[in-house]
């Protein structure tokens, strides 16, 4: 039923483009009325209604029954069958795996997490993420044979148009989309882990996301992703968002891509981690030290040391939260975005990162831009990139974003 509708979109074919469009209404606004949905989508009331009726029949839409007024006749209800098809993301990161898996109408129905994993750039680790990926899918409990598409979150520059990703997984010998489609059996799409998790906190927050926001991914890495007037901005080639690559510290660091002095080196995940691991060599203390060697130490651990008032971890996350602020404050008075979000690994240790972020913010952005801009944590933490995902293999699917 799907592939049909999506072979039509492919041609070009009138009808097919207009039920892309009534698709995409209901995927933003949810539920709605044919009279609104006859505005939103620039068409009369008997058109809309001819082509909600064939969607009716097909099983992409519902009537949810009469919406309660005031007075006068009660129009109804309509939005996205939920069971008429099923979307899966995948967030693949450093460490680890997780999968989500939604419905039509975009509920989110499982997430799992799969520890054990090591990102390499080998045929290998290509062949482990499909394994992992067929056992997930063999698990559900829904029709299988209705998931429609795949979208795979990966770190790094990814161009989301040629399925071609350029930092990670490289070793294959053709786009990575096409590789993970024809080993996995199902239609496979990639794209930047940071532009998954925008996605997702757009789409999924409960006090209706911004428009216009930035989406800031502190990981072991640095990410960022933009949305403009409610699109995924991804720049020529896809690459747009690689804030921790830009020069920020005359440090000496050599960064993951090779270059000194990127922000990424003294604002992320792996900065905290290895600045840590240093000034414990150097002699100060933690509660960590009372558990663990010092080699035993990890990120999660740190973490954790922060969230028990390590007095240590605490000092790291404040110093790179000020960085942080100053950086996200550069970008607020460049794009004066409506809404900034925080998220990544970094973002767990909640309340001690906001307050030295903020206050950055306040000094090294103008009055007007900070005043404009809600700073906020994710809502959907770790789980972000592998929810978001599974929202864009709904929207790539249709070809709406």
């Amino acid at each position: 039923m799907g592939q049909t509708l999506l072979a039509e979109i492919q041609k070009g074919v009138k009808s097919a483009l207009i039920k892309r469009r009534i698709i995409s209404h209901f995927i933003y606004a949810g539920c709605t009325t044919i009279t609104d949905l006859s505005k939103a989508v620039g068409l009369s009331v008997p058109t809309v209604t001819k082509f909600v009726d064939e969607m009716l029949k097909e099983g992409y839409v519902n009537d949810y029954g009469k919406l309660e007024t005031s007075g006068g006749r009660h129009p109804s209800l309509y939005g996205l069958n939920s069971e008429s098809g099923y979307f899966v993301g995948v967030a693949v990161a450093v460490n680890s795996l997780r999968f989500a898996l939604i419905n039509f109408k975009g509920d989110v129905l499982q997430v799992k997490q799969n520890a054990g994993f090591r990102l390499e750039n080998k045929m290998e680790c290509v062949d482990r993420i499909c394994g992992e990926v067929k056992d997930f899918i063999s698990g559900l409990e829904v029709d299988t044979d209705k998931i429609l598409n795949i979208c795979v979150g990966i770190t790094g520059r990814v161009n989301p148009e040629t399925g071609c990703s350029f930092t990670k997984l490289t070793c294959t010998d053709k786009p990575l989309a096409e590789t993970l489609s024809e080993k996995i059996g199902i239609n496979v799409c990639i794209d930047n882990d940071s532009r998954a998790m925008a996605y997702g906190e757009y789409i999924m927050r409960e006090d209706k996301c911004a428009k216009n926001l930035i989406f800031v991914n502190v990981n072991w890495g640095l990410g960022l992703a933009i949305i403009i007037n409610g699109k995924l901005y991804s720049g020529m080639s896809g690459f747009a968002g690689e804030l921790g690559h830009n020069y920020g510290y005359d440090n000496q660091q050599i960064c993951d891509c090779g270059k000194r002095g990127c922000i990424e080196t003294e604002v992320s995940c792996s900065a905290l981690y290895r600045k840590f691991i240093e000034r414990l060599r150097k002699g100060e203390n933690s509660i960590l030290l009372m558990e663990k060697n010092i080699d035993e130490i990890t990120l999660d651990d740190v973490i954790s040391a922060v969230k028990r008032e390590d007095v240590l971890a605490i000092e790291l996350v404040e110093d790179i939260g000020a960085k942080l602020g100053r950086h996200i404050g550069e970008m607020m008075n460049i794009f004066n975005p409506e809404q900034v979000i925080i998220g990544g690994e970094f973002s767990r240790v909640g309340e001690y990162l906001l307050p030295p972020v903020i206050s950055a913010i306040r000094r090294y952005t103008l009055n007007l831009m900070y005043r404009d801009s809600d700073i906020v944590l994710s809502e959907l933490k770790e789980k972000a990139n592998a929810i978001g995902s599974a929202l864009l293999a709904r929207s790539k699917f249709f070809a709406l974003d």
